[in-house]
């Protein structure tokens, strides 16, 4: 008896024709748009009127007297013409520059450090940091600035005090007065402040490595400062570019540590930034047309500096 054998089926040009059955494409779900669309909105009506209305308000001259119903005048680019032309505002803008990326550098550096100390310590030391540094973050930034102004105090703060035992005549020097100091001072606060969410989300990029890589390069001869610099700064860019633009955004942005520092003993003139440049253009001179254009060239700033880092991030995630 002969078996007949049946050749499989072919498509039109000639191939063999696929014995999995065809899936449709299915249309992509709405839902995840409609989950985030209320959150989309609230944001928008939240921050969008603010924008706007300094957006419009930089055209404007806006003072004192129209905060009681005098109708704003337009002046176009009057404000930013006036801005521009203004020395002021560019040794403001260029100490804020320097200032948040010194303060982003180091954060992150220190930060780092903290995140390969915790990976390397015991369970107990690892909690003990951990906590230590939630703490300090958790810390209301008023209610911190309050301990760190009492230990820099010129008349009875700890800082004197535990000089003039090592036998350094600081007794009474006003540390703030000096615009050096000040933002040494001001730059140990932020970093301080900022380190805790650095070192710990630096410290969940290191839990997910794998260590039989690392013990693999081990074994291969490498050594702890080429592991870190070939193998887990690699792994971990995604995490350092990402604390690194929040870290520049925050510290261009700073303003309540260095209002606070000047409230208590620094000349506010020599040591400006651009929050409180503008606090004072704003509520200090009345003159609300000014600030609102300075808050816009820091939002253009703020984009700028931004968009590289996000375009990074996008090209790293494709």
């Amino acid at each position: 008896m002969s078996t007949e054998v049946k050749a499989p089926p072919t498509n039109r040009s000639g191939g063999e024709k696929s014995a999995e059955p065809a899936f449709r494409k299915r249309k992509a779900s709405k839902t995840p748009i409609f989950l985030i669309l209320p959150t989309i909105i609230i944001l928008l009506a939240a921050l969008g009127y603010p924008v706007i209305w300094q957006f419009i308000t930089s055209f404007q001259k806006f003072g004192l007297k129209q905060q009681f119903g005098v109708a704003p005048e337009f002046v176009g680019l009057g404000n930013y013409i006036e801005l521009v032309s203004n020395p002021e505002l560019w040794v403001i803008l260029g100490r804020s520059l320097l200032f948040c990326l010194l303060c982003a550098a180091s954060t992150v550096a220190i930060g780092g450090l903290l995140a390969l100390l915790m990976k390397r310590v015991g369970t107990v030391a690892r909690l003990i940091l951990q906590v230590s540094m939630l703490l300090a973050w958790a810390m209301p930034v008023v209610a911190a600035m309050t301990v760190w102004v009492w230990l820099i105090d010129w008349r009875r703060g700890v800082l004197n005090w535990l000089l003039v035992q090592f036998g350094i005549d600081a007794q009474g020097h006003n540390w703030l007065a000096d615009p050096v100091t000040f933002f040494v001072i001001a730059m140990i606060i932020v970093v301080w402040m900022s380190v805790p969410f650095v070192a710990l989300s630096i410290y969940a990029g290191l839990t997910q490595i794998s260590g039989e890589v690392l013990e693999a390069a081990a074994m291969d001869g490498a050594t702890g400062w080429q592991r870190t610099r070939l193998i887990i700064m690699p792994l971990i860019a995604p995490v350092l570019s990402i604390v690194l633009l929040l870290q520049i955004i925050w510290d261009l942005r700073v303003f309540t540590q260095v209002k606070l520092l000047q409230d208590a003993g620094g000349v506010a003139n020599e040591t400006h930034m651009l929050g409180t440049y503008i606090y004072q253009l704003g509520v200090g001179s009345g003159d609300f047309g000014t600030a609102s254009a300075v808050s816009i060239l820091m939002l253009i700033l703020t984009v700028a500096i931004s968009w590289y880092y996000v375009r990074s991030l996008m090209k790293e995630e494709n």
